[in-house]
Order: structure tokens, then sequence, then C-alpha cells
């Protein structure tokens, strides 16, 4: 049976990593999306991603929205306890740590639902228009919203792009939700830091507005290669 959804898509490495630390998840018959991102700077970042994408892709899609968004719920939590265990060791720093951030898209028709930890985004491309539904968990987002400073001033503060929330973080996983209902000519991003960092709200409006998933995706990646990208690039688009 043919799948209710088309999407795209894609992730590659970035210039200045070792390895590629992000993953995602594009499974159109199950209805379900993801990207995550390692945090970078710990140990098995990318190990980290690829295993939130791994258990986000053996969740059931049996059941309801509600019933498949609090799967993917204590999937995470799950997760977050697996790793916690996994960088607890003889000898290991205190400080140390294994995560990764996640952005999961759960659809049914006229429905939508978007969970998240950390900084990786969902988009909403609806009416010509731009939307950012998640809301980024890092110390950034907080000096934005608690100090009222613009994002030129917040940037300019140490760590400034250091998560609050991620997967793996802490002893319990925060996630985020949002839900709403969807529309004809709806179009959903999914993506890393590093992809929309290299692009401007224009740049990936123009993109979300092209016929399919795939060219999408192919104009995404074609804008953010024009200059030299140091992170890693993931995106996901979808389409109801």
């Amino acid at each position: 049976m043919a799948a209710p959804w088309r999407s795209a898509g894609r992730t590659q490495q970035g210039q200045a990593r070792l390895r590629n630390e992000d993953a995602f998840l594009d499974d159109p018959r199950r209805s379900c999306w993801a990207v995550a991102d390692g945090m970078g700077g710990y140990r098995n970042g990318d190990f980290a991603s690829q295993w939130v994408i791994r258990q986000l892709a053996a969740v059931s899609a049996q059941g309801n929205l509600d019933q498949r968004i609090q799967a993917v719920r204590s999937c995470l939590q799950g997760v977050n306890q697996g790793l916690r265990r996994a960088w607890i060791e003889p000898g290991a720093p205190a400080d140390a740590t294994m995560g990764s951030t996640v952005v999961a898209l759960l659809l049914e028709k006229g429905r939508a639902a978007c969970l998240w930890a950390g900084d990786s985004r969902c988009y909403l491309w609806r009416g010509q228009s731009l939307y950012q539904l998640s809301k980024d968990h890092s110390l950034l987002q907080r000096l934005m919203d608690e100090r009222h400073l613009s994002a030129a001033q917040a940037q300019a503060y140490p760590d400034a792009r250091a998560l609050t929330r991620a997967v793996g973080a802490g002893s319990r996983l925060h996630l985020e939700a949002l839900e709403l209902s969807t529309r004809p000519g709806d179009v959903f991003l999914l993506c890393s830091d590093g992809l929309y960092q290299a692009l401007s709200h224009v740049d990936l409006g123009r993109a979300l507005s092209m016929q399919t998933p795939q060219q999408a995706v192919e104009r995404l990646f074609a804008g953010a290669l024009r200059r030299p990208v140091h992170d890693d690039l993931t995106a996901v688009v979808v389409q109801p």
C-alpha cells in the first residue's frame, strides 16, 4: 500500500568534523520522521544520534496520534537512560556525557505532532509563510527570553550555543511538544542546526515551495553548500 505522505531526507558531514554526528528517520509508511544531532564536543555523538533514530524507527505505528505520541515519549525516555548508563564507566570524568538533540514529527489524517529536545528544529511552510514550530532549548534562546536580548546580543555571550536540554544530558528527559491541525499544501521541515544556520528564512521558504520533497531537499543543500560548511547538515522534508 502506498504511503499517505511524501517525504525525503539527506545528511552530509561538515568539513570540520571527523565523522557525521547527525542522523535522520524518513519513514512515510509509519508517518514518523526525525532528526538527531549528536552533542558536539562529547564522546560518541554519532553513536548517540544513531541510537535515538534507531529506537524511534522501532516504535509501533499502531494506535491513534495520542497513543503514538506517548509511545515516542516512552521510547526517548528509555534512550535517555540508556545513554546515561553507557557513559558511566570507571575512570570517566565527572562531567563526561554522551547525548543528542532530537526533533520528531508524527502525522495522522488532519493532525500533526512535533516533539523535541535541543536545538534541532521543525518548521512549517504554510500559505507562503514560514513558521518555526519548535523553540530551541539553548542558552542563546534563554538569554533572549529572560534578558530580552536580540539574537546578535545573545550570541556575544560565552557558550551561547550550549544546549539546555538533550537526550542523555539529564537523569530525566524533558521533551517539549506541539500539536496542530494540518491543511492542504502544508510542508514540514526537520533539520539540524548546521542546516538552518547556513540558510536564511527566505532561503528555507524558497526551498520548501518546491513541488516535491526531494526537490526541496536538493535546493536546501545546494544553498547551504554554496559556502564552506563546518557543521553537519541534515534535513527531512514532509508533505502531508
